[in-house]
């Protein structure tokens, strides 16, 4: 509570600002000076940042402390030049990594992980914290990077009060149950009302349409209800008949036959012309594909489109000259910048992770000051950047997710659409969806009136994690706070029908067993054993076929060209020639002709082997056996070479059939059991079977449920017992497993962050990494981190640039192979295969510095297709943060020596500017 009363700091802050609080941010703020933890759930630009800003305010009334976490190094450095402007450089610090500025002030914003590595170090920085804002926390759902949200959340010390900012989430109050649950008294405020109000519209050819009937519907309460323009589908099914009656004109066959002939979509410098007019610029048109967002700016190009007045143009030179200064002259071609900044003086631009940094960068800032209108971007602008627009275009309502194109889902449509209308500049703000003939007004609709976007836990213990808990808390306390975490508090959630349907389970078996009467307990021993007896039969019955097919597989692949055999089922039955023996031995098919003139492969099914080849005879060299003529010669000299052979359909049956069953003593044994048992001798047996059977149905189902239950309680604390006994086996950890030790090797461990931190931590501890140049540690590092996008991993035909280095490479695989083999027996998610992708690339960068040679290198397959520049950048800095980790944990000087050169030679050029 703040000494000048309970609205005292809010208004203060209040004043401050240049709009008026909503009603969620003033609630959501009393909530926290009333000394509660918030977590605040609104949609995508309703300003719930400035939640977090009044807790920064908070802090430093009351001389605290406030960290601001977010996810990405992009935002962190957006937040920080926020504060700074408000508060001054002297109270606000940086940490994100790439970055270090003023770590010791009183508010510090970072990246999440930096957070949580503070928490595992027990970092002295953390002595006086009292606020810690966890801005996108919806991020824990993300698959690759969720748990360190939860980590932090879990690891807090109680007096942390924890303010979480999360988009809309369909299970706000599940997630806020949890939050409840670990961190003690929390306000839960969540707000759908979007303050600047979205339309949907969808635009056919260059005619803007609205997606709802609004004039019909305005006495309606929700989009839910809301109806889709009768105008709008009047259009689509005039312009469908005519497309229909263009298509059956003869022009319309051949390849084209079925599809409309006169429908052409609008060109992309026709789209932006048309948002121009209709005053909805600025906008962000999203197509899910990097080359594609490149492509739709070299078409707006080559049109006459330009969006920009002079004077702008003056101004967004001045901005790519300030950001961009510092670029080598020498990358700039390479980089396309000239056709890059035309794009910009024009109003136009693309922005993808595949840029530079410092490009995108640029872009976001352009748009940000309404300097450039039209911005072609791929999803990954939807996650955090704060770059709204006045209007979202969507090209398409499917995206390739890594393996196949998929519908967008109502929450990622909601997610792409939310960054229209800007707060506090547009009145309104627009969702355009573009026509084509495959897409149904219904269907978008069905999407812009769903907000379904659940919240599900990505958190499963690492190494780096288990070694960590191990180290701080021991393994009953780290089974505790496994077990409060989100993932758990929802698996367990997820089991309470289960265990609501054993109860149920249980009261029916009740119930049976009081209709079975006194003789319950004898008439279902009967039934289990009939039971029994039925799946031995079953099982009998199964191995007989196996072994029979095993059998004809076999006899089938050993037939050879010329073989006489006797085909014993299906309707080519009788005698035959081989033509051709099988090629594959796992499923034999050989080529036989019939002496019925058939040609054709044959299988298991149509032949037993249970009796060997009849004879052979010879084979012209070649036989056409698509030849009708040739087949009646071949099936005339077969016929003629069976003559003298001892053919089974010409002898009667055989003595002795195949057909015969095995007498297996175990069920011949259950069978006599039945027969003597009392309940067999009942005079209403086969009803009170019928009961019991029932019972033992629901028996089944009920243990099923329970096997469910089982596997998800615990699970965490679970798989944290295989990964402790891992890393004890590999030494670890050492001690019983009730009192286990971290050893230096786990102290090793528990600095390294990666997703291959145990691959990493067991090649500083073997010393296979030992004596590389810089270099070459820097290529060695990338193989542990690098992942083709689309590619599958693994080594690759191209040159290694030194012997040394190729040798760290093999042995950095086999520590894998062994590690992959050791996770498997202990039932444990294998580490991730290295990629040796990148290694020329940074090993080139990082000897030459020549942004040239270095994409060239990332070109491994000589398709014409190296990396981007930011991809390159991108991985540069992943190694950078890594070759960072090996300096503070390498066991020996000389390593750590490496490291340092390493991240020398690697950070320079375009990988030095603008790192954020």
């Amino acid at each position: 509570m703040q000494p000048d009363g309970p609205s005292g700091q809010l208004a203060g802050f209040a004043e401050q600002l240049s709009f008026q609080l909503d009603d969620f941010q003033r609630r959501s703020c009393e909530a926290l000076e009333n000394g509660h933890g918030v977590l605040v759930c609104a949609p995508t630009g309703a300003g719930k940042t400035v939640v977090g800003e009044f807790a920064v305010h908070l802090a430093l009334a009351a001389g605290g402390k406030c960290f601001y976490t977010t996810p990405i190094k992009a935002l962190s450095n957006q937040k920080h030049h926020d504060l700074v402007l408000r508060y001054g450089a002297e109270k606000i610090g940086l940490l994100t990594g790439d970055q270090s500025i003023n770590g010791d002030a009183d508010v510090v914003v970072m990246t999440t992980e930096v957070l949580r590595n503070m928490l595992y170090a027990n970092s002295s920085t953390l002595h006086g914290l009292s606020y810690v804002v966890m801005d996108e926390v919806h991020f824990l759902a993300d698959r690759m990077r969720g748990a360190v949200w939860e980590e932090v959340i879990l690891h807090l010390p109680d007096e942390v009060r924890l303010v979480s900012l999360s988009a809309t989430v369909s299970n706000a109050e599940e997630f806020g149950g949890w939050i409840k649950t670990v961190r003690g008294d929390t306000t839960v405020i969540v707000d759908e009302h979007r303050p600047v109000p979205l339309w949907q519209h969808v635009l056919v050819g260059k005619r803007l349409f609205d997606l709802f009937d609004y004039r019909a519907s305005k006495s309606k309460k929700s989009n839910r209800e809301l109806l889709v323009d009768p105008e709008l589908l009047r259009h689509i099914a005039h312009r469908r008949e005519a497309d229909r009656l263009a298509d059956w004109q003869p022009r319309g066959r051949g390849r084209n036959r079925g599809r409309p002939t006169m429908y052409r979509p609008p060109s992309r410098p026709e789209v932006i012309g048309t948002l121009d007019k209709e005053g909805l610029l600025p906008a962000i048109t999203f197509i899910f594909s990097r080359a594609g967002c490149d492509a739709a700016v070299k078409q707006c190009l080559r049109s006459p489109l330009r969006l920009t007045s002079q004077e702008e143009r003056a101004r967004i030179a001045d901005v790519i000259d300030r950001r961009c200064g510092d670029l080598p002259e020498s990358d700039l071609i390479v980089l396309d910048y000239h056709e890059w900044r035309e794009g910009l003086l024009r109003g136009l631009a693309a922005h993808h992770a595949g840029m530079l940094p410092v490009f995108r960068h640029t872009v976001e800032e352009l748009f940000s000051a309404g300097l450039v209108k039209a911005v072609f971007a791929t999803e990954t602008l939807a996650l955090g950047i704060n770059m709204p627009a006045r209007t979202v275009v969507l090209e398409r309502l499917v995206k390739y997710n890594g393996e196949q194109h998929m519908p967008l889902t109502p929450g990622e449509y909601t997610q792409l659409t939310g960054r229209a209308g800007r707060r506090g500049i547009d009145v309104e703000g627009h969702a355009v969806v573009l026509w084509t003939p495959d897409v149904e007004p219904a269907e978008v609709a069905g999407l812009a009136s769903t907000r379904t976007f659940p919240l599900r836990s990505s958190f499963s213990p690492s190494y780096n994690m288990t070694i960590n808990l191990v180290q701080q808390m021991g393994p009953a306390q780290a089974h505790k706070l496994l077990e409060a975490s989100f993932a758990q508090y929802q698996a367990d959630r997820s089991v309470v029908g289960l265990r609501r349907g054993i109860e149920r389970g249980e009261r029916m078996l009740t119930d049976i067993a009081a209709e079975l009467g006194e003789h319950q307990s004898a008439v279902l021993e009967y039934a289990r054993l009939r039971q029994h007896i039925s799946e031995r039969e079953r099982a009998q019955s199964r191995a007989s076929r196996l072994q029979r097919r095993r059998a004809a597989n076999e006899a089938l692949a050993s037939l050879r060209r010329g073989d006489i055999i006797s085909i014993t089922h299906g309707r080519r039955g009788g005698l035959a020639v081989v033509l051709e023996p099988s090629r594959d031995e796992d499923d034999p098919r050989p080529l036989v002709l019939t002496e019925h003139r058939w040609a054709g492969r044959i299988s298991s099914a149509d032949y037993s082997g249970s009796t060997p080849p009849l004879g052979s005879m010879p084979l012209p060299k070649r036989v056409e056996h698509r030849n009708p003529r040739a087949r009646r010669d071949l099936a005339s000299a077969l016929n003629s070479a069976a003559a003298g052979l001892d053919v089974p359909s010409k002898r009667g049956k055989r003595s002795g059939s195949a057909d015969e069953p095995d007498i297996d003593p175990e069920l011949a044994g259950l069978r006599s059991r039945m027969r003597a048992h009392p309940a067999h001798h009942l005079p209403d047996r086969e009803e009170k079977v019928r009961v019991a059977e029932r019972y033992l149905r629901i028996e089944r189902d009920n243990e099923q449920i329970r096997q469910k239950v089982a596997a998800a309680t615990n699970s965490l604390a679970r798989t944290f017992d295989r990964i402790v006994a891992l890393l004890t086996e590999r030494g670890f950890i050492a001690g019983t497993a009730e009192d286990p030790k971290v050893t230096d090797d786990g102290r090793l461990l528990a600095r390294i962050y990666s997703e291959s931190d145990l691959l990493v931590a067991e090649a500083l501890r073997t010393g296979i990494w030992e004596g590389l140049d810089a270099a070459e540690l820097a290529g060695v590092l990338s193989a542990v981190l690098y992942e083709a996008r689309g590619d599958a991993p693994g080594t690759r035909d191209f040159d290694t640039p030194t012997g040394r280095l190729r040798r760290a490479l093999n042995q950095t695989r086999r520590l894998w192979t062994e590690l992959r083999a050791d996770e498997q027996r202990h039932r444990l998610a294998g580490s991730r295969e290295p990629d040796e992708g990148f290694v020329t690339a940074i090993y080139r960068w990082a000897t030459t510095g020549d942004l040239t040679t270095a994409l060239a290198a990332s070109d491994i397959t000589g398709s014409g297709s190296p990396l981007s520049a930011g991809d390159f950048v991108r991985w540069c800095r992943q190694v950078l943060d890594l070759l960072d980790q090996v300096r503070n944990a390498a066991p020996t000087p000389a390593l750590r020596a490496t490291a340092k050169r390493a991240i020398n030679d690697v950070r320079r050029g375009v990988v030095a500017v603008d790192a954020g």
